[in-house]
């Protein structure tokens, strides 16, 4: 077909891989669509024989092996995209690397190799490229090194894409001589340095995401400059000092402004309501104070709002009432006061709600969406009270309503005295609830506990009795915020004393967050609370003391008899737990950080689901969120570790990766696996060669010819395999749920024991 000048067959599901003389036969091809298919193997030198070719576009493929040096020999290309194949760059030597012949592509003007282990480090320098570049992404390239000082040669520049790499070093300051770009997208690396002020020079600006990254300093004032055009500002997990600019308020064609997780500080001005058009605004995890301006109130056309995490005080603005369109509003761990308005009634779109751990009082509201929100929303308040559902006090028929406030004086004379047989009432109640408890409460001075009615009291200076303070020999183990004691309680009660240490970052909102979990999640596969000391320099969880302390230490114990079954009633139990935080709970839970280590085991040999310090809770409606909080290495999912996407399949990638551990008795760290090996590659082999045998524990069984069950456990232990390969699926939504994968264990066991017992009657 020697005069075709353009083949296109995106979209189709073809395989197979390109002919090595594909440049020979077609000579006047000018344009190759080919993406979105399953090709495969290498690109061939040979098709720079097609030397009119313009266009190359084979995104979407597995094509493998070095991106060929050839395809700089394209004198006329313009548009190069070899977007998500698993290509690398050659750098043995300058004269293969594909980054060192791309500047002989003068009429280059779309270049996208993003989603490739290219593996390799940026050019020295972009001297060379062509001018009429005009749009770069290599996002998610494990591309290393530094920016080159000489990035602002690329004048046409309008979008360049460096996102998800392990760039360091400063943003160069010749960024101002890129006139034309319209898109910076440097989140997810390791920049480091201030934000330059040349950013400011970008005028035709209308994306600026340097999220994830370790940025620092101010936030440039300047950015003010750039009101005209700028639509998205993301600066979110940085290291960010100083506080919000007063020229940010002027970019009033923002819809999208994120600079959450830094250190920011100060108040939020009422100048806020400048941003008229705004839909999502995430100032949370910062060191924000004051009262939260009513003019945020103005901006009618948010959709999510988040204030999380910072040091609001004051009452929640009665004028957010008129945000109809808001579907997120997070407040939680702030200092708000007073009572929820009744103007948020009004909010029928809003799917997600979290004023947890704030000192609001009164009545929560009934109406519009409050009817779908339950306890987690409100969990840890001064003073709320409300429907049984929501866990929290029922109201007095008088409670307060949150525009009382505004009674006249002559209305003083009714409310005095009622507020003082009220404060009298409560007073008696406190008191009588305090006897009844007939708990003695040692050293009040010392200790200050969490008002959880269902668990028993316990100060510090018990638990530095019950652990011989806090003495090495009754240590059970550390973990990432502190360690954890045996103890032992006035009253017999052995128990496991967590001690947060206060100095780790994170430690407390680890702290608040397990007694958040654990106060409201109840099911026989997860450990109990039985207390919560919280002072202003300690904080401790009192847990059930489990006597056959953690999967991790049965593995990898040299003495312990752990057989097939014992290891998968373990796996039954810990999928149980996992389908009851995913699917029995009034809101998902996902646990994030499920490793043998975490798995205890009680006298019986139950499991128990522990360590909940950085589980999180996914808003209604919600199948996923982000986190900056890093999990385990080895057994998070790749969403996870890549861009802290967090959502139940994660915990099922983890359960996987647990039950591949547990019967292999090979941790997922282990220093076999490397490059392209890992555990789940390692046992997916093993069962498509039928050597299931060569992985599992040795222990489990002798040679065939010597164990009569020999047949019966490789068929179970095959079973339990495909169903880890089944929880561990690369994408999320290709992964089973907890529900399919505790019903399928069940299933396996039972088979099992059938089995077992027919071989021992025949």
């Amino acid at each position: 077909m020697s005069k075709m000048t353009e083949l296109s067959l995106v979209g189709n599901q073809l395989s197979g891989s390109l002919t090595a003389d594909i440049g020979l036969g077609i000579p006047n091809l000018e344009k190759i669509y080919i993406g979105i298919n399953k090709l495969s193997g290498v690109i061939p030198n040979f098709i720079s024989n097609a030397s009119k070719l313009n266009v190359v576009d084979i995104t979407d493929n597995s094509f493998s092996g070095f991106i060929p040096n050839k395809l700089c020999a394209l004198a006329k290309l313009e548009y190069l995209s070899l977007y998500q194949n698993n290509l690398k760059v050659d750098t043995s030597t300058p004269e293969v690397n594909i980054f060192s012949c791309l500047g002989n592509l003068r009429n280059l003007q779309v270049l996208i190799l993003g989603r490739n282990p290219l593996n390799a480090p940026l050019p020295i320098s972009f001297q060379n490229y062509s001018a009429s570049l005009q749009k770069i992404s290599l996002s998610e390239c494990k591309l290393k090194g530094s920016i080159p000082n000489d990035f602002g040669n690329l004048s046409s520049l309008i979008s360049i894409t460096l996102a998800g790499n392990q760039l360091s070093g400063l943003i160069p300051t010749s960024i101002e001589r890129l006139g034309s770009l319209q898109g910076l997208f440097l989140l997810y690396n390791k920049l480091q340095g201030h934000i330059p002020d040349e950013v400011c020079q970008l005028n035709k600006l209308a994306v600026l995401d340097l999220s994830q990254n370790q940025l620092s300093g101010f936030i440039p004032s300047c950015l003010g400059n750039l009101s005209a055009n700028l639509r998205i500002l993301s600066l979110a997990s940085n290291l960010l000092t100083s506080t919000l600019p007063s020229t940010l308020w002027e970019l009033e064609q923002v819809w999208f402004l994120n600079l959450s997780s830094n250190l920011l500080n100060g108040s939020l001005s009422q100048d806020i309501g400048k941003l008229k058009i705004v839909s999502s605004v995430d100032l949370s995890s910062n060191n924000l104070f004051g009262v939260i301006p009513s003019s945020v109130g103005d901006l009618l056309d948010l959709t999510n709002l988040s204030l999380a995490d910072n040091n609001c005080e004051g009452p929640i603005p009665s004028s957010f009432g008129k945000l109809k369109g808001l579907i997120l509003l997070d407040l939680s761990n702030n200092s708000l006061s007073e009572a929820i308005p009744r103007s948020l009634e009004a909010l029928l779109n809003l799917k997600y709600l979290n004023f947890s751990f704030n000192q609001l009082g009164g009545e929560i509201p009934e109406g519009g969406p409050f009817k779908n929100f339950s306890a987690p929303s409100f969990v840890s308040n001064k003073a709320l009270c409300g429907a049984a559902r929501l866990h929290v006090p029922p109201c007095k028929n008088n409670t307060l309503q949150p525009n009382s406030r505004k009674a006249t004086s002559s209305n003083l004379k009714y409310i005095i005295p009622a507020t003082i047989i009220a404060t009298i009432f409560l007073v008696a109640f406190v008191s009588i609830f305090i006897l009844h408890r007939k708990r003695k409460i040692e050293d009040a001075t010392e200790a200050t506990v969490l008002p959880q009615s269902l668990w028993r009291r316990v100060s510090h200076l018990e638990l530095l009795r019950a652990t011989n303070g806090f003495n090495d020999s009754n240590l059970l183990g550390s973990g990432r915020f502190g360690s954890v004691y045996k103890g032992t309680l006035s009253d017999g009660i052995d128990v496991a004393v967590k001690i947060f240490d206060l100095q780790l970052e994170g430690a407390f909102k680890s702290f608040e967050r397990e007694c958040e979990m654990l106060s409201n999640i109840r099911h026989r596969n997860l450990i109990k609370i039985i207390s919560c000391c919280s002072q202003l320099d300690f904080k401790a969880l009192v847990l059930n003391y489990m006597t056959n302390g953690s999967l991790e230490k049965w593995l990898y114990s040299q003495n312990s008899s752990f057989n097939i079954l014992n290891r998968l009633n373990i796996m039954v139990d810990v999928a149980l737990a996992l389908e009851y935080l995913h699917h029995g709970y009034s809101v998902p839970i996902v646990h994030c950080d499920l490793k043998p280590s975490n798995i205890l085991l009680d006298d019986d040999m139950a499991a128990h689901v522990a360590d909940f310090g950085i589980a999180k809770l996914l808003g209604f409606g919600d199948s996923m969120t982000q986190t900056m909080t890093l999990a385990t290495v080895g057994y998070m999912a790749p969403e996870y570790g890549m861009d802290g996407i967090v959502s139940t399949q994660g915990d099922v990638h983890s359960f996987g990766i647990v039950v591949m551990e547990t019967f292999t008795k090979m941790k997922p760290t282990n220093e076999m696996f490397v490059d392209e090996m890992n555990l789940k590659q390692w046992v997916a082999n093993s069962l498509s060669s039928e050597a299931i045998a060569e992985v599992v524990d040795a222990n489990l069984f002798v040679t065939q010819e010597e164990d009569p069950d020999f047949v019966t456990k490789i068929d179970c232990l095959s079973s339990i395999m495909r169903l880890a390969l089944a929880c561990c699926a690369e994408l999320p939504d290709e992964r089973i749920n907890m529900q399919e994968a505790a019903a399928t264990l069940k299933k396996t066991k039972i088979k099992f024991l059938q089995d077992a017992a027919r071989s021992a009657h025949s």
